[in-house]
């Protein structure tokens, strides 16, 4: 029988390569970004076209390279990072396995420019499908200049895999924010179609937050720094009065390199325990510093997931640093880890001593996030938090999530049955519906009882409402005789841009003022005396929660999120009128039973049930 296995020929293996290390804009974003930092630039261009599909282009004045390694770096495992094996666990640089270059080569048409400091001429790469079409010398300045045009253009199957450019420039901006924090030494602009949408200079960590997240965080941010002989923790965390809806402003780095963590998320979520509103997430940019030999990179192949040596440790002690952060600047009591010898005992760890809002619908109540009255000064004598309560808790919620392989994002609406929609003759049975615990309606029908979801029903009768309105004629704008000047990040500047057409079908008149900043002329009526910001801020939070969601239209994904964030403020006392009224739009509703993510607005429970409850 002949021979079956042979060796894939280099455009192939590349391919397959490229499946790991390419797989949208952002991938080649991240990699190219990555190179530019390792050669020790102080000044990176990001040029887009079309979302990165037609262009993308980095520019930087790293060190350059050489004509050998210019042609070199195109090589699968070709890398300058490793020499023997022990090379693998003393990594501190961005990348090293020496096969991005060929992988994006492999899927796009790549030009490299480059010139070295002691060379007089630089070198000019042209490479298709991992075929080189040309190598010449060229004019160039001392540093890399990386050309990558028609990504996927031999691949056609990945290319159509590829979404709409807001999703893939939104995946853009993520790659290009975390990189951006974790280098606040070097400066960044980042242009797409032309347009400049982030121009970062070189600062420190708390000028590289304010420039991305705008200026509204710069006092809300809380330095965070602690030492210990294991680790190393610092950067800013958010006062509470700053956590929102969603995970988007959540940043750990582990040496520099950004990474994903549930069981780091959790610990920072137990050092806000009772301080910001159930399911909101905190602010934070959070850097830890750990001996590589102590955590494993290569557990994924992005590198954005690693295992830790001793993941107890590394909780309590992140856990143990915001609530010290938090202490220091009057908003939760502090810990003195110097004392507490359980602590300090831990196999891995040494430490080293330290010193009334408006509603936005009839329904609605606002509820406002517990927030710090105290000044952005340390205090002077901090109030010591008793340990001997605080850490068996700690070790246990650090054992617990270690071992918890999954973890339910929303908990769902407990029901004991559910049945289709009764009759409608049925909701006029002789009794007054009652609310119970500002959260829930019950109301009688014949066959039994109905118990309402209050959030659920009012965003379900919300966001139809709103839906009816983006499709009929513009609604009624009341306009403001002072107009208002609102700034947001570079990446909210961008979401609103893009809903601007439709927030006017519904009545906001509002209107971009150069980079970042927007004008509002008119609000719905309904909305007058609210905080504008406060409005679209919210909006844009719940907006994102389904942004990149191929199952809506860009007008449900708004109806939606202008209908959770009033469904989020509606817990509140109602009158019987109230009531009344949710429960008539409810019904009134072309689909009652649920929230456009599946969740129900209400269960109905029979008379048998209940007669069965009692036998």
């Amino acid at each position: 029988m002949a021979d079956i296995i042979h060796l894939l020929p280099d455009a192939i293996a590349n391919q397959i390569a490229a499946g790991e290390v390419v797989q949208r804009p952002a991938s080649v974003v991240k990699e190219l970004l990555e190179n530019s930092i390792d050669a020790g630039s102080t000044q990176i261009q990001l040029i887009l076209n079309d979302a990165g599909r037609s262009l993308i282009q980095i520019v930087d004045d790293g060190r350059g390279m050489s004509m050998i390694d210019a042609r070199m770096c195109f090589e699968r495992h070709a890398t300058s990072k490793i020499r023997e094996i022990n090379d693998i666990f003393s990594i501190f640089t961005m990348g090293f396995r020496g096969e991005a270059m060929a992988s994006i080569a492999a899927v796009a048409q790549v030009e490299l420019k480059s010139r070295q400091s002691t060379d007089t001429v630089g070198t000019h790469i042209r490479i298709e499908g991992s075929k080189v079409i040309s190598q010449e010398p060229i004019n160039h300045h001392v540093g890399t200049t990386t050309i990558v045009r028609n990504l996927f253009f031999n691949v056609p199957a990945r290319r159509n895999f590829l979404k709409s450019n807001q999703v893939e420039l939104k995946h853009t901006i993520d790659e290009f924010t975390r990189i951006a924090l974790a280098h606040p030494h070097i400066g960044f602009t980042f242009h797409h179609n032309g347009l400049e949408l982030y121009h970062l200079n070189i600062g420190n960590l708390r000028q590289r937050i304010v420039s991305i997240f705008g200026k509204q965080v710069n006092d809300k941010l809380v330095p965070v720094e602690e030492m210990t002989d294991y680790v190393s923790v610092s950067g800013f965390i958010g006062k509470p009065e700053i956590a929102k809806k969603t995970r988007g402003e959540q940043f750990f780095f582990v040496n520099n390199r950004f990474i994903k963590s549930q069981f780091l998320n959790y610990a920072v979520g137990k050092a806000y325990e009772e301080l910001i509103a159930e399911k909101s997430f905190p602010f934070y940019t959070l850097f830890i510093q750990i001996n590589p030999a102590a955590i494993d990179v290569n557990v994924h192949p992005t590198k954005q997931e690693i295992k830790f040596e001793d993941e107890k440790s590394v909780f309590m002690i992140i856990q143990a640093a915001v609530k010290h952060g938090l202490a220091q600047y009057s908003v939760t009591p502090t810990l003195d880890f110097s004392q507490e010898a359980q602590f300090s005992n831990l196999e891995a760890v040494r430490f080293a001593p330290k010193a009334d809002e408006r509603i936005l619908s009839k329904y609605t109540g606002g509820h406002g996030f517990p927030s710090s009255s105290g000044q952005q000064t340390p205090l002077s004598t901090p109030q010591r938090a008793n340990w001997q309560t605080i850490l068996p808790s700690a070790m246990q919620a650090a054992t617990d999530i270690i071992t918890l392989k999954s973890k339910m994002d929303d908990e769902t609406f407990d029901s004991f049955s559910h049945h289709s929609l009764f009759d409608e003759n049925e909701i006029h049975a002789p009794f007054e519906p009652i609310q119970l615990h500002q959260k829930y309606i019950l109301t009688q029908i014949k066959s039994g009882l109905v118990l309402i979801h209050q959030q659920h029903a009012i965003e379900r009768i919300s966001f139809e409402k709103y839906i009816k309105a983006l499709e009929a004629r513009p609604s009624a704008s009341q306009q403001s005789l002072f107009p208002k000047s609102l700034e947001f990040s570079p990446q909210d500047s961008f979401l609103l841009s893009e809903m601007l057409p439709d927030l006017k079908q519904i009545g906001f008149d509002i209107q971009a003022f150069g980079q970042n900043t927007f004008i509002v002329h008119g609000i719905p009526e309904e909305n007058i005396g609210e905080d504008e910001q406060a409005i679209l801020e919210m909006m844009l939070e719940s907006y994102k929660e389904s942004y990149g969601s191929e199952s809506l239209s860009k007008k449900e994904r708004l109806a939606q999120s202008l209908a959770k964030g009033i469904a989020q403020k509606s817990n509140k006392k109602l009158d019987i009128r109230e009531i009344k009224n949710i429960i008539e739009e409810l019904f009134a509703c072309n689909e009652p039973n649920y929230t456009l993510n599946g969740k129900k607005t209400f269960i109905t429970l029979s008379l048998q049930e209940i007669e069965k409850k009692f036998n």
